[in-house]
């Protein structure tokens, strides 16, 4: 039977650790600047609980909501003006943008010391992607190596998929290529395709981090389906209370390091 990581208490404990320190500064709150750009459901669930969980550590957010036919050049203007607004202290696009946009473009024109999910080129080495932060929490925490097993990330951003598998390849894993995601004994979905993951393409005690959120009437998917894969998976992170909450946790982990280094 399957084991489930705990995303939420994984989260818990960093979120308290976050919050505490806010709480000592005594005085004024790091504040990070959201940019949501289209009418993606998954994007729009992970904004919503970022601003939520900002209010309990402490983080104040400031949400810039655009059409997803906005003209790149007006996204461009946007994060132009809040890298130049001082009370700003991070800045976080949430990812996948339309296809509209040049997603490479747009982080590249983030300041790197404000990037609070680590994408750009040139962020300091103090800042890491909280979602990248999170799969690397959930192997820590079933303690799983890397060597001689392999991996393979499926994923819907180029951007991010380039961070998912250099984050596992750095632990030790062979990273292949999703058409062989039968061999693999760990495998990171991001894809936002509800119960895309069925047992009949996984091997025996593979791993999986799901990352993927969907909405469905008012019910949310990951990217697994659990109850096909229940009895084959040897570990899961549900959906909801798996990836999701860690990479809120991280992320104001983050604007915490930004705001207390400038």
């Amino acid at each position: 039977m399957v084991k489930l990581i705990d995303g939420r208490a994984i989260a818990e404990r960093i979120k308290d650790e976050v919050a505490y320190k806010i709480h000592k500064l005594n005085g004024p709150r790091p504040n990070l600047a959201i940019i949501l750009v289209g009418e993606r459901e998954d994007s729009k669930i992970y904004v919503s609980l970022k601003q939520k969980e900002g209010v309990k550590v402490g983080v104040d957010t400031h949400l810039y909501s655009l059409a997803a036919d906005t003209p790149e050049t007006e996204l461009l203007e946007v994060i132009k003006f809040l890298n130049n607004d001082e009370t700003i202290d991070g800045i976080l696009v949430q990812l996948p943008l339309p296809v509209n946009f040049n997603t490479d473009k747009v982080i590249s024109a983030l300041d790197p010391n404000k990037d609070v999910d680590g994408f750009h080129p040139q962020h300091p080495d103090y800042i890491s992607s909280p979602v990248l932060a999170s799969v690397d929490a959930c192997l820590e925490e079933i303690r799983m190596s890397g060597k001689d097993k392999i991996a393979c990330s499926l994923y819907n951003s180029d951007i991010f998929g380039r961070g998912l598998e250099e984050t596992v390849a750095a632990r030790g894993f062979k990273v292949v290529s999703s058409d062989k995601i039968s061999e693999a004994d760990l495998i990171v979905t991001a894809l936002g395709e509800p119960n895309k993951i069925k047992k009949e393409m996984i091997k025996e005690g593979a791993v999986i981090i799901d990352i993927g959120i969907s909405k469905i009437d008012d019910k949310v998917y990951g990217d697994a389906d659990f109850e096909d894969l229940k009895n084959k998976a040897s570990y899961i992170t549900p959906v909801p209370g798996g990836i999701g909450p860690m990479t809120i946790a991280f992320l104001f982990k983050n604007v915490l390091e930004i705001f207390t280094r400038r």
